[in-house]
């Protein structure tokens, strides 16, 4: 990795005169970086969110898919509200059920929050015909509706995962994990049983719902210590721990059962663990994760709780296999969204995935960009509108290229030849310089540069649109950034 730059700030600039100085030119800047265009990691596929457990609390609500999905500005607790525009959606299959097999019943049933316990689809194993009184497609209707108003907004990939399996296929009836939280709850004779399920699942909307899955996930973080709970206590989510050989196998099994189905196209995604130190780790294991298993799996999925996990270990060993990856699952308790920013960069810069997705949208103070405590929204954090800045600008279809420093990102549209760059400023205030000295043809100079800022302080901007103070000199352009301010740019009429 590089060495990060420590940059120096300006003092006593004030706020206010940051409009007025941008198209000026200064003699220096505190920090330039160029942009190299020739180097690029892939294109972009999009910007996602889980739907469990939020979806599953409010149910659907079209003014928050609104706010979610599409790029509107929108009328939302009392506020204009930039639609973020996310097209990626993953769906949660639950592994959640309230009635009785036989006298067995799921346990315990109190020690789940309401909220996190997601009702799966099939109640029992006597029949795996999903037409059968087997199945319930009633079942879970708050986050399918919210994947259907997500559809009719645009997003166009959709990723089936589970955290559990069935309750009546583990061997203690309860979805939070083993009484011993590092060995499988899935009984060895249900392995199969749990791929069926979720490939009947994917088969079902294909055929019903108007959803066609980009893939499928069959586990959740499988090296995470779930279950183990004291009788009685209370709180947990559905889990399911999985060694190395029991991955590999469900990823084989439910290749199988997704091509018995017709369903070749769609690809199983693997791995999904908990952090990208993990996840290069088991990759790399040749003697589980081997040829036949590689060749099952369409992507790397990948969670970042890690946030210093070295992430150009893990891309190189899944590129090495021609796979893509995706960043499956994001969360962080720095509401100012400095923290997110700051990884969301890494993420771009080393571990190059095609796609990044929120764990959850939706959450209680700090971890959500929307705040939602004991079911009711309560504000849209700083953290929304720092996602703001890169989700409404980089979109499907661009190529993610190198900004030329760990603190910004670039993508190119090569169907409308424009470029953006998102750059983050993590200190005192400071001008950037942006060098656009590699490409053919830079842009128009004179052109103006429209930015959007936000600052991750108390009282900072909101995803504020500046539209004529930033002009393009040559093959350069500059910006002032205030404290702890993220800003996009876009620039026109760029070619490579």
């Amino acid at each position: 990795m590089e060495r990060r730059t420590v940059l120096r700030g300006l003092v006593g600039l004030p706020v206010g005169a940051m409009a007025v100085v941008s198209a000026a030119r200064p003699a220096w800047a505190d920090f330039t970086t160029t942009v190299k265009p020739q180097t690029q990691w892939g294109t972009w596929e999009g910007w996602g969110t889980s739907l469990s457990w939020w979806a599953n609390q409010l149910g659907p609500q079209t003014d928050l898919a609104d706010v979610l999905f599409s790029r509107n500005t929108v009328q939302f607790l009392g506020q204009a509200v930039p639609g973020l525009g996310m097209n990626v959606v993953r769906y949660n299959a639950g592994g959640s059920g309230t009635n009785s097999i036989g006298g067995r019943t799921m346990q315990p049933v109190a020690t789940l929050d309401g909220f996190k316990q997601i009702e799966g689809y099939q109640l029992d194993w006597y029949s795996a015909d999903p037409g059968s009184s087997s199945w319930n497609w009633n079942a879970d209707a708050h986050q399918r509706d919210m994947m259907w108003l997500a559809r009719d907004r645009g997003a166009d990939k959709f990723e089936l995962f589970s955290n559990s399996p069935m309750w009546w296929m583990l061997t203690n009836d309860d979805p939070r994990g083993a009484a011993s939280g590092g060995v499988c709850n899935l009984r060895a004779d249900n392995f199969g049983r749990h791929a069926a399920y979720l490939a009947t699942i994917a088969r079902y909307a294909h055929d019903h719902w108007g959803i066609d899955f980009t893939s499928v996930q069959p586990v959740n973080e499988p090296g995470a210590q779930w279950g183990g709970y004291a009788p009685g206590q209370l709180g947990g989510q559905e889990g399911c721990h999985y060694d190395a050989a029991q991955v590999a196998e469900l990823i084989r099994l439910t290749r199988g059962q997704l091509d018995a189905r017709g369903l070749q196209w769609m690809m199983v995604a693997g791995l999904d663990d908990w952090g990208v130190g993990a996840a290069a780790h088991n990759w790399k294991n040749t003697s589980v994760f081997d040829a036949a298993t590689r060749a099952a799996v369409g992507r790397v999925n990948v969670h970042g709780y890690d946030f210093d996990g070295d992430r150009d270990a893990l891309y190189q060993a899944v590129a090495a296999d021609g796979k893509n990856i995706w960043m499956s699952e994001y969360g962080d308790g720095d509401i100012s969204g400095l923290t997110l920013a700051r990884n969301l960069n890494y993420d771009l810069r080393w571990l190059h995935p095609t796609a990044w997705v929120a764990w959850q949208i939706l959450d209680w103070e700090s971890y959500g960009p929307i705040t939602l405590t004991s079911g009711v929204i309560k504000s849209v954090n700083p953290k929304y509108y720092v996602l703001a800045q890169y989700m409404r600008h980089i979109r499907p279809g661009m190529t993610i290229i190198d900004a030329g420093h760990p603190d910004a990102v670039a993508a190119y549209d090569p169907v409308n030849h424009k470029l953006v760059i998102v750059a983050v400023n993590y200190g005192e205030g400071q001008w950037l310089r942006f060098d656009l000295s590699r490409f053919t043809n830079p842009g128009q100079d004179g052109s103006l540069i429209p930015r959007w800022a936000t600052g991750t302080d108390a009282g900072g901007e909101r995803y504020q649109h500046h539209p004529t103070d930033t002009v393009l000199h040559g093959n350069a352009f500059w910006s002032y950034f205030n404290a702890r301010t993220v800003q996009t740019f876009e620039l026109s009429g760029i070619y490579l």
